[in-house]
């Protein structure tokens, strides 16, 4: 591992929460306890920091955060700013050789901290890794991609996507790749991304354009169109539980959703190609809308299509304006 100097930090780890104190509270657990064992050994041992960036949570977080965890920096919002201007506050405030994005609904197992940190000390050409994620009942969650063709944005994420071509989603998802290798792949998913120093000082944070969704899929690629590699590392082990604060907002997470990736494919392939597919998404939740509209006259589990009746018209309304 790369000698630090007695000020600087290795690691700077940021989350970005938002009314999830106990899951915040069990990542916790998992880093500080994550540390401990690296302690055992000089060549394992990490300096970091832990930043938190809350969200205005209506919840116990900022208490919890001062009462049971005085080691954490906690950067209490009044405002809910989102997860890329949250994450950009954290980073802003980090001092660490490198820097983890690190979702709250996250366990860090093992020695991933310290496994992550030695592969881009010991690859410098390395610049964002993310390691082998676990679902909660310890099935492997993808979160490792290539990037998203046109053909591919009319399929991911909507009604059509069981239909899609196999092969266009096993590229993308990277099934044509051994499941447990260490692989250069082109992004990696934002719920634990490690990024080194030096490509924050090149390329930035995360673009705040996009307010959640595609924010580390634009990240990844900025820092790909700057020369640096990006690296899937099966060696390092997290469990995510997933979306645990965008399931507290189901219409805005469409929402949010839809617009990133409008948002994406207008900065990387134009507005003509944004105009078609922000069209295309509209025709589609109009067509679910419609499907919803008519299972529910017919009495068919009128609750949930009641709900998903208002989500989709909370969509409709929105009209996916992107900045």
């Amino acid at each position: 591992m790369t000698q630090t100097a007695p000020d600087q930090l290795d690691l700077s780890i940021v989350i970005v929460s938002w009314n999830v104190a106990d899951l915040l509270a069990d990542c916790l657990d998992s880093i500080f306890d994550n540390a401990i064992v690296q302690s055992q050994s000089a060549d394992e041992r990490i300096r970091y920091e832990v930043i938190v960036v809350d969200s205005a949570s209506s919840d116990q977080t900022v208490d919890l955060l001062q009462n049971q965890y005085p080691r954490v920096t906690l950067l209490a919002q009044v405002e809910n700013v989102g997860f890329t201007r949250g994450n950009n506050i954290g980073m802003d405030a980090a001092k660490g050789r490198h820097i983890l994005l690190l979702n709250p609904d996250t366990l860090v197992l093992g020695n991933a901290l310290a496994e992550m940190v030695r592969y881009l000390d010991d690859n410098p050409d390395v610049g964002i890794i993310g390691p082998h994620t676990l679902n909660t009942d310890g099935t492997v969650q993808s979160t490792r991609r290539r990037f998203p063709s046109v053909k591919l944005a009319y399929y991911e994420s909507t009604w059509l996507q069981p239909y899609a071509p196999k092969d266009l989603l096993d590229a993308y998802y990277m099934n044509d790749t051994p499941a447990m290798a260490t692989i250069d792949v082109d992004w990696v998913q934002g719920s634990a991304l490690m990024m080194r120093r030096e490509v924050y000082d090149e390329i930035g944070g995360m673009d705040e354009g996009f307010v959640m969704y595609s924010e580390e899929l634009d990240l990844c690629h900025r820092a790909k169109d700057a020369g640096w590699r990006v690296v899937f590392l099966a060696t390092a082990q997290i469990i995510h539980h997933g979306g645990k604060s965008s399931e507290q907002a189901s219409a805005r997470k469409h929402i949010l959703f839809q617009q990133s990736k409008i948002r994406y494919f207008r900065k990387y392939y134009g507005d003509r190609v944004a105009r078609r597919l922000r069209r295309f998404l509209m025709l589609n939740y109009l067509w679910q809308l419609g499907i919803e509209s008519i299972k529910w006259l017919l009495g068919h589990k009128r609750h949930l299509r009641r709900d998903r009746i208002s989500a989709y018209w909370q969509v409709l309304r929105s009209g996916f304006q992107v900045s």
